[in-house]
């Protein structure tokens, strides 16, 4: 069965049974909030403890085709990227299971290449997939506030947007398939990067004899109200300024390269006084110009 009878307000609707395969710290989440939506769910995983709780709730499947086969839109929440073909490719897997109106909605974060291949898989089996790449952790997740970057067909991700509004606080269509994952891994990028900035700044901080709580009270009020990793995020390309561009922008960078330039050289003058090695620091001081744009416009 791929769809049941909901009753509304307005009369009964067709609702898509979700089915969820991996039950882990997301996908349980997922599963909890398609639920309490009132969609019909089935659920699957190697577990037998993890699906034993939803089975007065929910249908338990025997197997990843077997939940494919009882259900509308196909949400894989596995680990990684053997996780992700175990249950989906080959002549017994999920893809080969899926009929006609089928939606898988991949929200592991996996390989470019295994976006690719089963991409390639979908596409000989006139399956519908789309990749999602979510971000906000467990906590999310459990609460139904997971961020939905989503790539595929628009009019897929149209269909599918009701689930997508069942787990998410935001949904954004990234592009075609792969977009989705492509985005999450840039998310991450900034998010690692960022702690490794955290690091140097406490180790800073630390050498100059400041307590690490107060300097992260600090920093969370100031981002609060000067943005963080995504202050500079506002353009459409990360291409360099040309002498094409508005004057008023570029004088505008220049003046934050400028003073991002010397705080950081005064943050590296400290760091060697205290024998702290900052890199990243380093790093970020001789790139400059280039992270305002500035790396094509002269002083």
């Amino acid at each position: 069965m791929q769809s049941e009878q909901a009753s509304g307000g307005s009369g009964p609707t067709t609702m898509p049974v979700v089915g969820v395969i991996g039950l882990g710290a997301i996908g349980d989440g997922v599963a909890t909030n398609v639920l309490r939506e009132g969609f019909p769910l089935a659920v699957c995983d190697v577990r037998s403890e993890a699906t034993d709780r939803y089975r007065d709730r929910a249908t338990v499947a025997t197997s990843p085709s077997d939940l494919v086969r009882r259900s509308g839109v196909v949400v894989v929440a596995v680990v990684n990227d053997e996780q992700v073909h175990a249950v989906l490719s080959g002549p017994d897997g999920g893809l080969a299971a899926a009929g006609a109106e089928t939606t898988f909605v991949i929200v592991s974060t996996i390989s470019g290449a295994c976006v690719e291949a089963i991409g390639a898989e979908a596409a000989d089996l006139g399956v519908e997939v789309l990749d999602c790449g979510v971000s906000g952790g467990p906590s999310a997740a459990a609460g139904g506030n997971l961020v939905c970057m989503v790539g595929g067909d628009p009019h897929a991700i149209e269909r599918v947007q009701p689930v997508f509004d069942a787990i998410g606080s935001l949904t954004v269509t990234m592009g075609p398939f792969g977009a989705g994952l492509a985005a999450k891994l840039a998310r991450n990028l900034v998010q690692y990067g960022s702690w490794l900035a955290a690091y140097e700044g406490q180790r800073l901080a630390e050498a100059a004899g400041i307590e690490l709580a107060s300097l992260a009270t600090v920093i969370r009020a100031s981002d609060a109200l000067i943005g963080g990793a995504s202050t500079l995020m506002f353009r459409p390309t990360v291409a360099q300024f040309t002498e094409d561009d508005d004057k008023g922008l570029i004088g505008a960078m220049q003046s934050g390269a400028s003073l991002a330039r010397k705080d950081l050289q005064a943050a590296l003058e400290m760091a060697r006084a205290l024998d702290v090695s900052l890199p990243l620091a380093e790093m970020t001081e001789a790139r400059c110009d280039e992270i305002f744009g500035l790396g094509v416009v002269g002083p």
